[in-house]
């Protein structure tokens, strides 16, 4: 039997370090290194069986699907979510469908859960070169639609929690049409993340069928349930928009990013990036309009800081920063809005 090694020897470093290197080293090898003491750790635990079968499953998942979408992440794309048993017939199909075809005009890519109904119409409305596929392996229903099937741009997973970061973290949009309960857990997720600051602000829009009332319907209880009560605040109702339009859905994506670029923390700043720079005028209104969600100071221009030498490609863009209190993302989704005015 070979040497046992104590995790805690400083010498077991050096061994993970150079077995880094060998495989070709990495400059995110102090990170790959915590992988890989994480997952001898379940030596030491003992790990029951099927709990290791989770954590490979879910690693080998994910960091599959980060190496598809890495090539493709200098465009901006739109999650599409809906029911996979809305028929072809079905308005909110044909809405999908239409959505897709006018978003990808303005350059964006598509990604759904590859399955039928919505996801198959968005797909249909995209083609195929400018979708992606999010598939989940189920007993029933979900087999990846025509438009996207066989495509090198298709991923599969096993667990829904894997599956639905990939959702979220690869898009610079949401795009919800009526569903079931798939649909409406994916929409609260997606309005939990951007609340509490887990995800970046992005846009979600509701679609409705021409005429619809699902959206309205939904709007109408969460009025009455939760934002009376006091479960949700007033601002929390500016983190998605509801429309029976596609044009109009389309503009509350593409005007979301008409100004405003991204945005990133460097320490207790909140780094907003811009398209064009603003004018005194709208500064002045800024500091005015959101001086409340401040933990002191002002909105001030500033530029790209050495820490952000990791997105070198960005660094030309105008910048704001702001000690935001990093809790009202309902008022900092207004202040976006504000920026998008000029």
């Amino acid at each position: 039997m070979g040497k046992r090694y104590s995790l805690e020897q400083g010498s077991f470093d050096d061994h993970i370090i150079n077995l880094i290197q060998m495989c070709g080293g990495s400059p995110n090898a102090d990170l790959i290194k915590e992988i890989i003491v994480t997952a001898l750790k379940l030596v030491e635990d003992p790990a029951a069986r099927v709990d290791v079968k989770i954590l490979n499953a879910a690693l080998k998942e994910l960091r599959f699907a980060f190496k598809l979408f890495s090539g493709y992440r200098h465009i901006r794309k739109v999650t599409v979510f809906g029911s996979a048993r809305t028929a072809e017939t079905d308005p909110s199909y044909k809405q999908a469908a239409s959505f897709a075809h006018k978003i990808v005009r303005h350059g964006y890519m598509v990604i759904t859960g590859a399955g039928d109904g919505i996801m198959k119409g968005a797909q249909e409305g995209a083609g195929r070169k400018m979708s992606f596929g999010v598939n989940i392996q189920l007993p029933f229903e979900q087999f990846p639609n025509v438009y996207i099937e066989n495509d090198p741009k298709l991923v599969t997973f096993k667990y829904f929690f894997t599956r639905k970061l990939i959702f979220v973290k690869e898009t610079d949009a949401i795009a919800l049409f009526p569903g079931g309960f798939g649909t409406l857990d994916e929409m609260f997720e997606s309005l939990t993340l951007v609340q509490t600051g887990k995800t970046d602000i992005m846009p979600i829009v509701l679609i409705d069928a021409p005429g619809g009332t699902y959206w309205l319907e939904w709007r109408r209880n969460l009025e009455k349930n939760l934002l009376k009560r006091g479960l949700i605040a007033t601002e929390d109702m500016h983190f998605f928009t509801i429309t029976d339009n596609v044009d109009a859905a389309v503009k509350e994506v593409t005007g979301f990013y008409h100004n405003f670029h991204s945005s990133r923390y460097l320490g207790d700043h909140l780094i907003i990036r811009l398209q064009r720079p603003v004018s005194d005028t709208l500064l002045d209104k800024l500091n005015d309009s959101f001086k409340d969600i401040l933990i002191q100071g002002r909105i001030e221009r500033c530029e790209a800081a050495p820490e952000e030498s990791d997105e070198l490609d960005l660094n030309r863009l105008p910048r704001l920063t702001l000690r935001f209190n990093r809790k009202n993302f309902g008022r900092l989704r207004q202040l976006i809005d504000m920026l998008n005015t000029e």
